[in-house]
């Protein structure tokens, strides 16, 4: 099986509340291929797609080479320095300041690895891809018949003095949906496209008519709800986490939970199993700071997580 990850790869770091910085992490989509390289067999194929300050090539390469799975040849050096993301997690509403957003991925470095089972977009910028080279890989791989899942994530964020961002207005968000198997958002980046006197229902319909199957919205330690199409019925689930976990920084969560829930549904195309595997592993990685063991995510969650019995 071989899957293609599209998205901004990041630098966490984290200030306490005299804004002293701590211990770097990697970011943003590296969640998402190292639970990719963690979850999946030495026979599957990982394929990220992004670029990366030059400076910082030779790390990161160094990192992914250590799993026979990942194929780094969608990944490119830039001259922008690597996205940092200053996160002050002290108040009670989480702080992110990002610096140095890199370019938007063109279609020419992603087109050669889109024959593949499933991809995952991830927009962790929300610049990661411009809608037009969207529209393109829709029209590339419309007769390939893969699953793609698309987080919205920074969508529906803008970027404010200092790189603050902020949720703002996204009126174009459908054309983004637009022919997705299944979409991802947690429940306050859903509550942002929700116009007055709409709801969450009301939101999951519009969302489902756009040739989507399934809608998860991811709610922290609630676990998600998933929207799903079954003979033209819209049918909800809330799926709660089975086992209960003390969150420690659930930070990189979502990520965590697409790529579980991506790899899932392609084993087994069956969202309400996807979703509670990507529930179960997701938990897993909210133990520890940051990505600080996502390399052992394998160890970690196969503790409790059965791969051949969930999938």
């Amino acid at each position: 099986m071989k899957i293609t990850v599209i998205g901004h790869i990041c630098q966490d770091i984290f200030s306490n509340k005299k804004n002293e910085k701590q211990k770097t992490y990697w970011g943003g989509i590296y969640y998402c291929i190292l639970t990719f390289a963690n979850i999946c067999s030495n026979e599957d194929i990982v394929c990220p797609v992004f670029p990366i300050f030059e400076n910082d090539y030779d790390e990161i390469i160094s990192v992914f080479q250590k799993y026979p799975n990942i194929n780094t040849d969608g990944i490119y050096k830039t001259q922008i320095p690597t996205n940092t993301v200053y996160i002050n997690s002290s108040s009670k509403n989480r702080i992110e300041c990002s610096t140095s957003i890199a370019e938007s991925i063109p279609f020419k470095k992603i087109q050669p690895f889109l024959k593949s089972d499933g991809i995952l977009l991830n927009m962790i910028s929300g610049f990661d891809i411009t809608l037009d080279t969207l529209d393109l890989i829709r029209i590339t791989t419309r007769e390939q018949n893969n699953i793609k899942h698309i987080d919205f994530h920074s969508l529906g964020k803008g970027v404010g003095e200092n790189g603050i961002r902020f949720f703002q207005s996204f009126e174009n968000w459908r054309r983004w949906a637009f022919s997705m198997n299944s979409v991802q958002m947690n429940y306050d980046e859903m509550k942002n496209f929700l116009k007055k006197n709409e709801d969450e229902n009301y939101f999951a319909k519009q969302i489902l008519s756009l040739d989507v199957n399934n809608f998860v919205i991811t709610n922290s330690s609630k676990g998600a709800i998933l929207y799903s199409l079954y003979e033209k019925n819209i049918i909800r689930n809330e799926i709660a986490i089975s086992e209960k976990i003390e969150n420690v920084d659930t930070i990189g969560c979502g990520d965590v939970f697409s790529a579980a829930y991506l790899y899932a549904f392609l084993k087994n195309r069956n969202p309400i199993e996807s979703v509670n595997y990507a529930n179960l592993v997701a938990s897993q990685n909210s133990i520890y700071i940051a990505s600080s063991q996502i390399e052992n995510l394998k160890n970690i969650a196969f503790e409790k997580v059965n791969i051949n019995k969930q999938l």
